[in-house]
């Protein structure tokens, strides 16, 4: 039977910081038991953990942080079953952990773009193992994919696997939408463009391995390399605030299953994303009819 209280049963990954620890506030203020899914919560992040307790508290709010390190299919196994044994249901699953990186594509290792890939691809196919199992039995649910306007919009250089890792991540959301569409389960990708404040991404970004390599492109793009977050951020209109992400994932859990739109777009710096997504999605939805897969689809599959 769908459940269809106001109040969900949320899982958000990635959730120590920027977008992650943006929506989880935003969707318990809203009224929704949260999970902030986050790595080493008794180490590395014990700080961002006491500080989601406190707004907890501060605010009377049911949310709360639970282990999950994405990359562990065993970890992401033991946070859902800790959610289903405190709540007996999960509602939605937000898809947001990744990891940025910032280099020329060629002095990257191998290695480095598989470890990037594990964290922003195979880390939602973790989750989704881990938590599908409910939610087709439920009937009911929602996957909200964390996505990038890099996508199909104006990606600049020098941050090729993390555009390709989102990429594929993207892909993977799309086939999943109409696959779990008969279980109940609908799907939401959000698209932010490139917020350069409010997040640690750029902050945090991996580095390539391979120096001699790196150092023959910083010789031909430094002063580019150098001043890529201020050429981004000159496009973004000054009271652009990334909490607008955080908000669209609480409007898209308040809507009616089935009415939610397949993308949307959050992005200030409008780089062409939603123009080429609407034109993509279109496509997709009219092969479908095509084919004979009309039922796969809901009425926001496409603009």
């Amino acid at each position: 039977m769908r459940n269809d209280d106001t109040r969900k049963v949320i899982l958000v990954t990635g959730a120590s910081s920027g977008i992650g620890a943006l929506s989880v506030r935003a969707l318990a203020l809203a009224g929704h038991t949260v999970y902030a899914g986050i790595r080493q919560t008794a180490t590395r992040n014990v700080a961002a953990v006491a500080d989601l307790a406190r707004f907890g508290t501060d605010h009377q709010l049911d949310v709360q942080a639970v282990e999950l390190d994405v990359t562990s299919q065993e970890s992401a196994d033991a946070a859902v079953d800790r959610i289903l044994a405190e709540h007996g249901r999960l509602d939605v699953v937000v898809h947001n952990a990744g990891h940025m990186v910032l280099g020329a594509a060629e002095a990257f290792t191998t290695d480095q773009l598989a470890d990037l890939y594990d964290v922003n691809v195979l880390g939602t196919q973790r989750v989704n193992r881990a938590a599908l199992p409910t939610l087709r039995e439920q009937g009911s649910g929602l996957l909200v994919w964390i996505g990038s306007s890099s996508t199909r919009g104006g990606c600049p250089p020098f941050l090729a696997p993390y555009f390709a890792a989102k990429a594929a991540m993207d892909a993977l959301a799309v086939s999943y939408a109409a696959e779990v569409l008969p279980f109940g389960i609908d799907t939401a990708i959000v698209v932010p463009g490139a917020f350069t404040t409010g997040t640690n991404h750029f902050a945090h970004a991996g580095a390539p391995a391979d120096r001699d390599r790196a150092e023959a492109y910083d010789q031909r793009h430094r002063p580019v390399m150098d001043d890529l977050g201020k050429r981004l951020a000159a496009l973004i209109p000054p009271d652009a605030d990334v909490t607008e992400v955080a908000e669209a994932v609480v409007r898209l859990v308040a809507m009616a299953h089935g009415t939610r739109p397949l993308r949307t777009h959050v992005d200030p710096s409008r780089d062409g994303s939603e123009v080429v997504s609407a034109v993509a999605d279109r496509v997709r939805a009219d092969f479908f009819r095509r084919i004979g897969l009309d039922s796969l689809l809901t009425a926001g599959s496409s603009l």
